[in-house]
This record gives structure tokens, C-alpha cells and sequence, in this order.
């Protein structure tokens, strides 16, 4: 069994890496679609179409004007999950997605936080380096 840290991780925008990233979720979706007769006992169900949303959280750079500056509320980008690194042989995983949210936030004991919101648009792609 494969194991990998989560500090082997990065995630880029287009080509460029994001800085300082702290953590990062995606969510891929299913849609059921109802197929229950009027008869039927019990519901039934197919599937339907995909989704994929995620987040990625870093202390914020404000110097990081191609990845953590690039994802801007509403910006179309391309990212790319290396949830492993990105050494040859590596998975990753990668999609267009819309730039949904942007929360900053900072306590008096942190840093400033950046947590970006990403809406999928079109399948999320799985493949290696």
C-alpha cells in the first residue's frame, strides 16, 4: 500500500505553482436520476451527470501574482491536483474550474489566510506525469 504525505503535495494554475499552500479538497458528484415506477416497492435510480468542486487554502502571498494571484473571484483557470508531487509517474489530477469564492481572514495568533472556492466546469481529468 502506497502512502504519501500531504506535504508531497502542489497544486498550479496554467503552468505556474501556487505558493504557500496550506491544504487542499475536491469533491467530485454524481447526479441520481429517479427511475421508480409508480408500482414499485422501493425507488430506483441511475446516475446521471459528473461535478467537481474543491478549495485550496494558503497563507496568503500577495506576491504570487500566477497562482494564488490568478485565481481571481469569477477567473475560468486551469488546475492541476499533484496530490504526490510531481515527479514522473506521479497521479494528478486536473480540470477547468470557475473561481467561486474568496474568503482572507487572519486572527491575532496566524498568518493571513487565502481559502479559494473552485466550481469544475467540464469532467476533472485523472492521469500521471
Amino acid at each position: 500500500m502506497a502512502v504519501h504525505k500531504g506535504s508531497e503535495g502542489t497544486i498550479k494554475v496554467g503552468t505556474n505553482a501556487v505558493s504557500e499552500i496550506v491544504s487542499y479538497s475536491i469533491t467530485e458528484n454524481i447526479d441520481l436520476i429517479e427511475t421508480t415506477n409508480m408500482t414499485d416497492a422501493a425507488r430506483a435510480y441511475t446516475t446521471g451527470k459528473t461535478s467537481w468542486s474543491g478549495e485550496v487554502a494558503c497563507n496568503w502571498d500577495e506576491t504570487d501574482s500566477n497562482g494564488q494571484g490568478a485565481m481571481t473571484i469569477g477567473a475560468s483557470v486551469a488546475l492541476t491536483f499533484y496530490p504526490e508531487g510531481d515527479a514522473s509517474s506521479d497521479t494528478y489530477y486536473s480540470g477547468t474550474a470557475l473561481i467561486t469564492s474568496i474568503d482572507k481572514g487572519a486572527d491575532g495568533e496566524g498568518l493571513v489566510t487565502n481559502t479559494i472556492g473552485v466550481t469544475g466546469t467540464g469532467a476533472l481529468g485523472t492521469s500521471t506525469v
